[in-house]
This record gives C-alpha cells, sequence and structure tokens, in this order.
C-alpha cells in the first residue's frame, strides 16, 4: 500500500491498526462489515477554491466533535473501522496519482475492508472505482454539478469531468442527486444515457420518492459526496460552491437510505478548509460518521 510515513491524526473511534496481524479485528455487533478511512490529499485540478489537499485532515480533526453514540439512529458507532493513513498523491500528476489510489483501494478490499475515502477533490473517485469492478455497481452521486463535460479546459481527468469518466467504466446505473448546475453539453449527455437525475428542488419537493428509489437499489453501491451538495451556509469551504442546496438534514436523510445496501465503497471530498472547527469539515465529518454509524 502506497503511503505517507508520517502518522496523521486519525478518524475518531478507529482502531490501531496491527500489520503484524493478518487478520484485522472484526468485533462489532456485525462481522460483515469492516471499514478503513483512507485519505487522498490531491488537488491539482481544482479550478476555483483551492485546499481541497487539506480536506482530509480537517475532517478527520471534526470528527472529534461527535460522541460514540448517534443519538438519531439510536445506536452506537461499534462496527469496525480502520485509519490507514493518506496515500502517496503526486500533485500535478493525475495519472500516476490515479495508480497510487487504484493499488492501495486493491489491497484494503484484498483484506475485505470496505474503503471510506476523503478526498481531496473529485477527480479521485475516478481512480477508487477502478479498482472494482464497476460493471456491477450503481453510482450514487450527491453534487451541486453534474460532472459529465467530456473535458474541462482542454483537461480529460478534472474534478469536472469525473462522472463522465466513470461513466465510461460502464457501471450499472449512475443516479445523480442535489444538481443545480450544469453546462447544456452535460444535460444533453444526461438525457441521451438515461441517467437518472434529481435536482435541488427534487429533494425539496419530493425527498420520499428519492429514498423510495434507493432503498429499491439491489447489488453492489458505491457512493461519492461531494459536499458542495450542501447549500454554502452549511458548507462554504468548497472547492465550487452553488447557492441553494441542500440542507445537512436533507442530506442526513439520503444517507440514512443506505442502510441494508451493498456499499462497497464510499468517498466524500472536495471539503477546502484549513480552519479547526470549520462548519464545512463538521458537516464532513458529520456525514462519514451517520453512514457508518448504519452498520
Amino acid at each position: 500500500m502506497l503511503f505517507y510515513t508520517e502518522s496523521p491524526l486519525k478518524f475518531a473511534f478507529s482502531r490501531e491498526i496491527d500489520f503484524t496481524n493478518t487478520g484485522l479485528s472484526k468485533e462489532g455487533p456485525d462481522k460483515n462489515h469492516s471499514f478503513g478511512i483512507v485519505g487522498v490529499p490531491f488537488d491539482s485540478t481544482t479550478t476555483y477554491k483551492p485546499c481541497a489537499r487539506f480536506g482530509p485532515r480537517s475532517v478527520r480533526e471534526a470528527s472529534y466533535n461527535f460522541e460514540r453514540y448517534n443519538f438519531i439512529l439510536n445506536k452506537n458507532l461499534d462496527v469496525p473501522l480502520y485509519d490507514f493513513g493518506d496515500i502517496e498523491v503526486i500533485h500535478g500528476n493525475f495519472e500516476k496519482t490515479c495508480r497510487n489510489i487504484r493499488s492501495t483501494i486493491t489491497d484494503i478490499q484484498d483484506m475485505d475492508i470496505i474503503p471510506v475515502t476523503i478526498g481531496g477533490e473529485h477527480s479521485i473517485s475516478y481512480g477508487i472505482l477502478t479498482a472494482m469492478d464497476p460493471e456491477d455497481v450503481t453510482v450514487i452521486h450527491l453534487d451541486a454539478h453534474m460532472d459529465l463535460r467530456d473535458t474541462y479546459m482542454s483537461e480529460k481527468y478534472s474534478h469536472a469531468t469525473v462522472m463522465r469518466r466513470i461513466f465510461d467504466l460502464n457501471p450499472k446505473n449512475i443516479i445523480q442527486i442535489g444538481i443545480r448546475s450544469a453546462s447544456e453539453e452535460e444535460v444533453s449527455f444526461a438525457c441521451e444515457n438515461q441517467i437518472k437525475q434529481y435536482t435541488c428542488l427534487d429533494v425539496n419537493n419530493k425527498l420520499d420518492e428519492i429514498e423510495n428509489l434507493i432503498k429499491a437499489v439491489k447489488g453492489p453501491v458505491y457512493v461519492t459526496v461531494d459536499m458542495d451538495v450542501l447549500d454554502p451556509a452549511y458548507a462554504p469551504s468548497v472547492g465550487t460552491p452553488a447557492p441553494c442546496g441542500l440542507t445537512p438534514s436533507e442530506l442526513e436523510r439520503i444517507i440514512f437510505c443506505l442502510e441494508d445496501k451493498q456499499v462497497v465503497g464510499f468517498d466524500l471530498v472536495e471539503v477546502s478548509s484549513t480552519q479547526i472547527g470549520d462548519i464545512t469539515s463538521i458537516n464532513g465529518a458529520k456525514t462519514i460518521y451517520d453512514f457508518l454509524c448504519l452498520y
């Protein structure tokens, strides 16, 4: 696995890793699930607000703001959770970074651990999915933007093209939620390829329908959360903020729909905070915390 040698701050409630023990502990109420936090501090394709490379650190720090007991779910975060640290990234070189991501995620999956990745900007999601069998996977994408351009600023691999590159991997389905900004090219491409989308207004007006859709999904699921899906009032420190977004309560309800789903991976990206106590980092950590508490 390609990790930095220094030991970063670990996500709250994570267990110590003993690499001399080939069987990482799977103690807890559900021995069928173990999760591994992985940071990817890469932001070389950022085009508006920089600093997503500090996302893994700031989200980890914010995770200590929560109790082990989840009041809304009435359960403790008891699932086996390990924090492997940050993947080695090569700033300015997406191709090499992507290879490192793919190699490391593959190693984690080989230990029967589900990767939970903290970015970093959104391009990293492509690297993660290349380590999986995307043809069988439904990708649930929460974002203010479609990210379906073929190129952006003449680049094929970018935070603004990530879902187009993921589409090229031929996943089973793509469901986009929270969309409120797109180019004409992206809208046409989504319609032509029957990519299911729900705008922010749809979330406001028919959240029950969206919840039922997610609950009906069969087979492996990959979840990618761009924090700009939230309104800038709740997540101002993101790479590309867009007004009129979701509330944290709406995002929480969508995350809770993942209970009993066969989630094979989860990422949270585009936190561009450098300050302790930043609300974007807190809401990002809360999103991961809520997801982990489902198991």
